[in-house]
């Protein structure tokens, strides 16, 4: 059996991608970069493996992370940082915008999940990260079909933890606002980026809820200062 700690990262043709992979390598894992983009993946260090597929089809996807498992071992880690961003109101919204959009953000999210809890569930460890926006929580004027695919991105890392995590998964999202990309400099030029930008929250006060003996949750209320409660330690 491989002793190699492995992480996948997909989408690691793109500037976030790369970094993350770039950050787990220098963690001593063996990481290997999934995108459709093969030139991105080539800007990847001489030490982080490739593989170049499209991981919104769903056989795609198992395929993928089958040969990761097979060429490098098991993964213990998948972060996935592909995503399609497209503007326009609601009252504009097309079909074609949203099924694309659905596909891309939603669809590779969930293949992907599938594809790497068997393993993950075998070894009795693992950790899943997909990348949401701000938009699937804070409802933005003009990001219509994008909000409605990252809020329900969301809501699937939601639910994929309640199942996962009793068999030692983690799966979480990260809601990073603009990423400061090529792509998204593209998009949102100097003179136009303040105008999407999502109004700063308030701090939070975190507060305890007990949902069941021994667990405590963390919730928020909002125009509080930040100060955490002390939570009690477990053994798992």
């Amino acid at each position: 059996m491989s002793s190699e700690r492995v992480a996948i990262v997909v989408g690691a043709g793109g500037e976030l991608g790369r970094a993350t992979a770039e950050v787990l390598a220098g963690m001593g894992y063996t990481v290997t970069g999934i995108d459709r983009n093969e030139q991105g993946l080539k800007e990847l260090s001489d030490g982080i493996r490739r593989a170049v597929g499209d991981a919104t089809d769903p056989a795609a996807a198992k395929s993928l992370i089958d040969r990761v498992a097979a060429e490098a071992g098991p993964p213990e880690v998948l972060v996935n940082t592909i995503g399609m961003f497209r503007l326009g109101e609601a009252v504009a919204a097309t079909p074609e915008d949203l099924k694309v959009l659905m596909d891309v953000n939603l669809g590779a999210a969930l293949w992907l999940s599938q594809a790497v809890e068997p393993y993950m569930r075998q070894h009795g460890k693992g950790s899943i990260v997909h990348v949401s926006a701000r938009p699937a929580t804070d409802p933005t004027a003009g990001m219509a079909a994008y909000g409605l695919s990252k809020a329900a991105l969301s809501h699937l890392i939601r639910i994929l933890d309640l199942e996962l995590r009793p068999h030692g998964i983690r799966v979480n999202a990260v809601a990073p606002q603009l990423i400061d990309t090529a792509a998204n400099r593209a998009t949102f030029p100097a003179d136009d980026s303040e105008r999407h930008r999502l109004p700063r929250r308030r701090p939070r006060r975190t507060r305890q809820r007990r949902d069941r003996p021994g667990l405590r949750r963390l919730t928020s209320i909002p125009g509080k200062s930040a100060e955490p409660a002390p939570a009690r330690s477990s053994h798992r």
